[in-house]
């Protein structure tokens, strides 16, 4: 684990239903960039990052640049765009009341609920996403792709990219719920912000964290929407077959 980008891992290692192993060294995902020393930055550039895909919106992009590895491509794929999902929960923080009335009494995680929702169903998630797949399918090099704690956007899309992959439902699960053991510096941020704004840090709890219900919002969504998951990659993300056709022949390996 790198200690100033602790979320940061390689989606690799897993088994596919079909026995196959996802190669390792190829596809990264983290929380932000913005905030990592040089001997992190160091340890990134031995892993030759040539690709770094910004999922967040841009008033975090602009409060919180990337810090890019040298020879690195920087693309912006916002996946919230103007949604509501994306505004700006900063404002929250200096507004006490307004965050008491938005987040108490099971706000918080009606809020992350809304959330996973819309990552599957508005226009700019699925742009985000599509040309997400299509930059890990076309390589060749190796790419990362994160927002800010690299746990909701950053979350989906590891179990978007997995499950093309035809790694099981648990797995994916497991993968995105392994954000959890690795934000205790988030954790930390957040409820010190929450108090300096004299907010109860407890009501920031549910957004810190990852729960398997928010995912499983994001997949009941899904086939809501679209039937199955083969029906949100054809007709929400519009992703040809050929895509992902490229995607498990480079990221697959006996």
């Amino acid at each position: 684990m790198l200690r100033t980008l602790p979320n940061f891992r390689d989606i690799g290692g897993y088994r596919t239903d079909s026995g196959a192993r996802v190669r390792t060294g190829l596809v990264y995902r983290a929380d932000s960039f913005s905030r990592i020393d040089d001997d992190d930055f160091a340890a990134l550039a031995e892993r030759g990052l040539r690709q770094v895909l910004d999922l967040r919106t841009v008033h975090e992009r602009t409060a919180e640049p990337d810090r890019v590895p040298e020879g690195a491509e920087y693309a912006v794929l916002d996946v919230q765009g103007d949604h509501t999902t994306g505004g700006d929960l900063n404002r929250l923080f200096d507004d006490p009341e307004a965050a008491a009335a938005a987040l108490g009494g099971g706000g918080a995680e009606a809020f992350m609920h809304e959330v996973n929702r819309a990552l599957v169903t508005t226009d700019d998630a699925h742009a985000g996403y599509r040309e997400l797949v299509e930059r890990a399918a076309a390589g060749p090099t190796s790419v990362v792709f994160h927002c800010t704690a690299g746990k909701d956007r950053t979350g989906w899309a590891a179990a978007l990219l997995l499950t093309l992959l035809g790694v099981d439902r648990e797995t994916v699960f497991e993968d995105y719920l392994a954000s959890n053991e690795r934000m205790d510096r988030l954790r930390g941020m957040m409820r010190r912000q929450a108090e300096r704004g004299g907010i109860d840090p407890d009501l920031m709890e549910p957004i810190i964290q990852v729960r398997r219900s928010y995912l499983e919002t994001a997949f009941t969504e899904l086939e809501r929407v679209y039937g199955s998951f083969e029906g949100y990659v054809a007709d929400g993300l519009k992703l040809a077959p050929r895509t992902a056709e490229r995607l498990r022949d480079r990221l697959l390996e006996a």
